[in-house]
């Protein structure tokens, strides 16, 4: 019997195969009541069982030093995660107490931990609780005496580019192995768009959908599978007439992917030769090879939350300074814009005056540029580490979360203060560098020029723009189809915010996932945007739709469609838009 699943669209691309469905090791582990004189037993098994994990995810890390994928890096978090006291230590203590087995133990502490996780506002550290699970998986596995339940092997006798990983979750060591078996894509329950298993999928070209829910039980062994990474759908058992219309739009997709990789050292300009620049996003050091590699002009973002992740305290100003160098001397003197912590307002925020208590509103709390103002020890290490790296080449700070403009007072009284202490010290910088402002909150979007006066440049997130602007959560299952980026309240303050950095001759460009749509680039363009910040994977297909583009003939377009006041009316305008000959 043939039918449709839908989850979420991670990695582009379509992929024809069998499936091949792999065990998921399972955290319902039994509450065993030990005796008092074999607490002390337990806790050495616990103990040898995280020893096992570590040596298997340091002999992973060794195998991929010389991958350029960034797998090694996602190992490190997993190592990190595993060092951390909360999993390392807490778990022992409740042994202590409860004398309890160690199985039960790790995982009451997980739930504790991805708990907290799923509080956090943001969506990239929120979807950090699957690597928790992940890390905890492996240790379970060891505790019950099954440490290599998950790994991925292609069957006796069949080709891995004819298979299809079908499983519950996929931790960054288990993708490792798509790197030996060439496996053709995978699926999973579970996962979203920013998590691990997505960044690397999209890394290495492979079609990926996760969040299926049910595929694990709904899918058999050997079926043939559809993936189609583009839409987000997995075909289970196509008809003949299917099948076939999906091997043609297989070879189709496969011919652009390969024309893409030719625009990789071109420029990019429109047809009537308007410079683009086109940035990378990165998440971490590791990074830095897929943005070189997609042919980005530089680091539109830096997202330093990364070495924030999988610590029980916050990293020191060398530590950061060490991972900002990485990322600076690998771009090879590009421009790096690195923004400073995004962090909420969350239990698991490593700052003293953050409280206990539940916020009910995490993402109006005490959260971004508000927390960093709160913590002035904090900030200062940052501030100071940034400063010291901008002598190795071009670097720029960004600011998330501005809505006043006391704010940039404050940070701009910090930065100086930061200066001030590196000159006592004798220890150089860039005395110029420059500091802009993420535009995200509606408020700092129609008082933009509070911000223009203030500011060398901004950057528009148009992630949280949408959901602050139309009071949604994205996240939410049940109110996500109510986030519209083509909502005209969203496309108005688009306009004016581009519309008001043009005529203040301050540098604007656009950071979130509008910037990665092809489908939205001439749109863009005709709005004046001139710099995007992006996924690496997604600059090729934007720096295509850029070279199709003649900005003089989609200015007067663009305009008419922002006088439009129905989404459903904008939408058919913009593939009118995408489909014209220029």
């Amino acid at each position: 019997m043939s039918f449709t699943l839908h989850g979420l669209a991670v990695s582009g691309g379509i992929a024809i195969g069998q499936a091949h469905l792999i065990s998921q090791a399972t955290l319902e582990v039994s509450h065993l009541v030990i005796s008092p004189r074999l607490v002390e037993k337990e806790i050495a098994r616990f103990d040898a069982a995280l020893a096992r994990v570590r040596g298997e995810l340091a002999a992973v890390k060794r195998a991929t030093e010389a991958s350029p994928t960034d797998i090694g890096a996602f190992i490190e978090l997993h190592l990190m995660i595993l060092a951390d006291p909360e999993l390392c230590e807490v778990p022992k203590q409740i042994i202590r107490e409860r004398r309890c087995n160690a199985e039960w133990a790790i995982v009451q502490q997980m739930e504790i931990l991805v708990g907290q996780f799923e509080e956090i506002d943001d969506i990239y550290l929120r979807e950090r609780s699957y690597d928790v699970r992940q890390v905890v998986e492996r240790v379970v596995r060891e505790l019950v005496g099954r440490g290599d339940q998950t790994t991925l092997k292609a069957p006796k006798g069949a080709k891995g580019e004819t298979l299809i990983v079908v499983a519950h979750d996929l931790s960054p060591s288990d993708v490792m192995a798509f790197k030996d078996q060439n496996f053709a894509s995978f699926v999973t329950d579970v996962g979203g768009a920013t998590s691990h298993t997505a960044i690397l999928a999209r890394g290495m070209g492979i079609p990926a959908v996760l969040g299926l829910h049910n595929a694990r039980q709904l899918i058999h062994d050997k079926e043939t599978l559809i993936v189609d990474g583009t839409r987000g759908v997995v075909i289970v058992n196509p008809d003949q007439r299917v099948l076939e219309e999906y091997q043609l739009k297989k070879s189709q997709f496969e011919i652009e992917r390969s024309k893409l990789k030719l625009l990789k050292t071109a420029r990019a300009t429109t047809l009537d030769k308007v410079k683009i620049d086109l940035l990378a996003n990165i998440e971490e050091p590791g990074d830095v090879a897929a943005a070189l590699d997609s042919g980005a002009e530089g680091v539109g973002l830096f997202r330093t939350e990364f070495i924030f992740l999988g610590r029980g305290d916050m990293p020191s100003e060398d530590e950061q300074f060490e991972a900002y160098r990485k990322v600076v001397k690998g771009m090879e003197g590009r421009p790096i814009t690195i923004r400073t912590f995004d962090l909420g307002n969350d239990k698991n925020v490593p700052y003293e005056t953050i409280d206990d208590r539940k916020r009910d509103n995490p993402a109006l709390g005490l959260r971004s540029i508000r927390l960093s103002l709160a913590e002035p020890r904090t900030f200062q290490a940052q501030l100071r580490a940034i400063l010291r790296v901008s002598k190795f080449g071009k670097v720029k700070i960004l600011i998330p979360m501005l809505s006043h403009a006391h704010q940039i007072d404050q940070t701009l009284a910090a930065l100086e203060q930061a200066k001030s202490s590196l000159r006592g010290e004798k220890i150089a910088f860039d005395e110029n560098i420059e500091i802009g402002g993420m535009v995200e909150v509606p408020a700092a979007a129609l008082a933009v020029g509070l911000f223009l006066r203030r500011l060398d440049f901004i950057s528009i997130g148009t992630n949280d723009l949408i959901q602050y602007t139309l009071a949604i959560d994205r996240a939410d299952e049940h109110v996500a189809n109510l986030y519209d980026p083509l909502h005209p309240a969203v496309l108005m303050l688009l306009a004016h915010i581009i519309s008001s950095a043009d005529k203040a001759s301050v540098p604007v460009s656009m950071c979130g996932e509008m910037a990665g749509d092809p489908t939205l680039t001439r749109l863009l363009l005709g709005m004046g945007l001139r710099q995007f910040s992006m996924h690496p994977a997604q600059i090729p297909a934007v720096k295509q739709r850029i070279k199709q583009s003649d900005i003089s003939e989609l200015v007067p377009i663009v305009r008419r469609i922002l006088r439009l006041e129905e989404s459903s009316k904008i939408q058919e305008q913009i593939e009118r838009l995408n489909l014209m000959q220029v």
